[in-house]
């Protein structure tokens, strides 16, 4: 059994690794004394110790520090805003590799303003101004924070949600400094619930749209147009959180999700929503409604904190110029939502027969689009199902190959969803399974 006594020294190592030239001495030595530290603790607490050579556990962390870790990978789970892999997949676009116009004002030489490149788009797609931020979340504390700190903002307990990875509306209020007044029950909440809750301490009222879930039976909530009615009346802001950022009619396809334009046309102050979703741009929130209010929110001091980078600025406007052109096939996301099922049976028919010893089948199913939207709501399409011994190990080998196939399993079989591989995918999808066989 190995003792300290066994662990070369911090320079032996490092003069076995002569043949690695390009990579920085002090790198080296900073991941040598790692793997020597990690088995020093290890013997003292008398735990097995990894018999691969000191030196060879040096070079497989260097080889992993310099391997790309943000990859390509093509999903066949069927799930179109999948959470874990980037949610909405984004539309073309080169980056500007040099410097550029992000806070310059090209006609005036004078300092100018990051969202300025997406203004002009998006009240041509809303019919209001709007400020980018970088995500919903950060939509949701600036829009509380700015308009109810130290007020009341009243909110339906059916809509006291959390979304994902622990991000709860009631826990963002308390940050942002505005006081929860909960109305209502869980499943149903009347007009009248918010008119007896108006005190002079209230600010806003907040209407969330379930953007993740569903309560169904009876249940009951007042129209938007109501509650903007009712703001009107007492001279309150009606802000909603509308989540999904859905700005096209997608109806006729199955999808039945609010329009952020529809809530806007019915006077509600102001609203926000995230734009990886079914938008289909990158990670960032929209906040937009009347001028003043979203200019109020601009000048709040943690504006800026929450403002975007360069690179996702570039990649919305290419998005939302796609959007207002109506080129739906240049967003994956569209692109995957409107594709017909008899298109996706074709794709799958032509991906089976080249697994056929895999047992390949096909057959209907249904896709969610998931990613915190349209909860309950599915896309017929159609898959691959594979018949192999070992399904799990099978999908194992799948994340492993060289562009990783994420798939999933269903009745011991991995299964292959077309709605969410690509055309240009094809082809690497099949050598990915030929490998792993």
């Amino acid at each position: 059994m190995a003792g300290l006594r066994d662990l070369p020294s911090v320079d032996e190592v490092l003069r076995s690794l002569r043949h690695l030239n390009g990579i920085p001495q002090t790198v080296l030595a900073q991941q040598t004394r790692a793997v020597i530290s990690e088995r020093r603790r290890a013997l003292a607490r008398g735990e097995p110790v990894s018999d691969i050579p000191v030196q060879r556990a040096v070079e497989e962390r260097v080889q992993v520090l310099l391997s790309r870790s943000l990859r390509p990978v093509i999903n066949a789970t069927g799930v179109i805003l999948h959470t874990n892999l980037g949610r909405a997949p984004l539309a073309h676009f080169d980056p500007i590799k040099g410097y550029s116009n992000l806070e310059y004002d090209l006609q005036t030489g004078r300092r100018g303003k990051r969202d300025v490149h997406t203004a002009g788009l998006l009240e041509a797609l809303l019919g209001r101004p709007a400020i980018l931020v970088n995500n919903n979340a950060s939509a949701v504390y600036l829009v509380l924070n700015e308009l109810a700190n130290g007020g009341e903002v009243i909110v339906s307990r059916g809509e006291l949600i959390e979304i994902g990875d622990g991000f709860r509306i009631p826990e963002i209020m308390a940050r942002s400094g505005a006081i929860l007044r909960e109305v209502g029950t869980t499943n149903r909440t009347r007009l009248e619930d918010y008119e007896q809750a108006i005190t002079d301490k209230t600010r806003l009222i907040l209407r969330v749209h379930p953007s993740n879930f569903r309560v169904t039976g009876f249940t009951s909530r007042p129209e938007l147009s109501e509650l903007a009615k009712l703001g009107r009346e007492r001279k309150i802001p009606v802000y909603e959180d509308l989540g999904s950022g859905c700005l096209v009619d997608l109806r006729e396809y199955g999808v039945n999700e609010p329009l952020a334009r529809t809530s806007l046309d019915e006077d509600i102050d102001v609203i926000s929503f995230s734009c990886d979703k079914l938008l289909g741009g990158p990670q960032s929130g929209i906040i937009a409604g009347k001028p003043e209010i979203v200019q109020r929110v601009r000048r709040n001091a943690m504006y800026r904190a929450f403002r975007t980078d360069k690179l996702v600025i570039e990649a919305l406007e290419t998005t939302l110029r796609h959007l207002l052109l109506q080129n739906w096939d240049a967003i994956p996301t569209l692109r995957m939502i409107f594709t017909e099922p008899d298109e996706l049976r074709e794709r799958a028919g032509r991906v089976a027969p080249r697994l056929a010893d895999l047992g390949a089948a096909i057959r209907e199913s249904e896709a969610p689009i998931g990613g915190g939207s349209t909860p309950d709501q599915t896309l017929p399409t159609w898959v691959v199902e594979l018949s192999v011994p070992k399904p799990n190990e099978f999908e194992a080998k799948l994340r492993q190959a060289a562009v990783p196939v994420i798939a999933r399993i269903e009745r011991d079989r991995v299964v292959l969803d077309m709605r969410t591989v690509a055309e240009t995918e094809i082809e690497a999808l099949v050598e990915a399974i030929l490998s792993a066989r």
